[in-house]
């Protein structure tokens, strides 16, 4: 779709008047006129306006001329997953699992790989494959080859190293020791908790990156431990296949 086409439908989408977005991005309601018309296309800052208003990158309103790939990971960008800076502005050069809220997640290229080589495997592609694949393609992304200016001396590892610490000193009977934490965010933490009134009550916000993993209990049988941390919490639970029957085991402000 062209700029115009984009613009209409995302003012229609979200219920807005002319006049009512023209007042959201600071222009004339002519303005906003005429770019659905296709006289004139929104300037720089105003795409940026434009672009936190629908959530959408700045690419997506522009037609998505380019084809956008986190320049971490390598995995294709979608507006659903493209990540956020500090200030919730979105950028696209990277997925919300490798640069969550202006931090970079990923220090290590084989922890990397190890996170994404299982996600890759289906009938056609072996994880051998994946991995050799990985390994071939992300040194040439731009985080890895200017890791030394962007990264932050390891900073944000020993934050997990720590995390992971107060985790396994918990001692939550039946969960194994946590030896990794990964970036998780959407359905990943999309957790409900059912209260006894029969509500349920959400735990996390699944726009946010947090820190977690799943790990198999030590008794065997179908349920396993969700672990999830943030600067401010830690939160454990049990659920079975698919994140059925959540259980709350421990909700810990740090």
């Amino acid at each position: 779709m062209e700029t115009k086409d984009v613009l209409y439908e995302l003012r229609m989408k979200s219920g807005l008047s002319q006049d009512a977005l023209a007042e959201k991005v600071f222009v004339t309601r002519q303005a906003v006129s005429r770019w659905e018309n296709g006289e004139t296309v929104p300037n720089t800052e105003t795409l940026k306006l434009l672009s936190n208003l629908f959530s959408v990158s700045i690419n997506t309103l522009l037609g998505s001329p380019r084809k956008l790939i986190c320049q971490c990971c390598g995995m294709p960008l979608e507006d659903a997953i493209i990540s956020r800076n500090r200030d919730g502005s979105l950028n696209e050069d990277y997925c919300k699992w490798c640069y969550a809220d202006g931090t970079y997640t990923y220090s290590d290229m084989d922890d990397l790989i190890d996170v994404c080589a299982g996600n890759m495997v289906n009938a056609d592609f072996t994880e051998e494959q994946a991995r050799t694949y990985l390994k071939q393609v992300l040194p040439g992304l731009d985080y890895w080859k200017r890791y030394e200016e962007l990264s932050d001396d390891g900073q944000f590892e020993a934050f997990k190293k720590q995390l992971i610490a107060e985790i396994n000193d918990l001692s939550i009977e039946g969960m194994p020791r946590v030896e990794k934490l990964n970036a998780l965010v959407g359905s990943y933490v999309n957790l409900a908790y059912p209260l006894p009134s029969g509500f349920s009550v959400k735990f996390l916000d699944d726009q946010t990156t947090y820190l977690g993993n799943q790990l198999e209990s030590e008794f065997g049988g179908d349920r396993c431990f969700g672990v999830l941390a943030s600067m401010d919490f830690i939160l454990i639970c049990t659920y079975g296949e698919n994140g059925a029957d959540p259980e709350l085991l421990l909700y810990k402000k740090r």
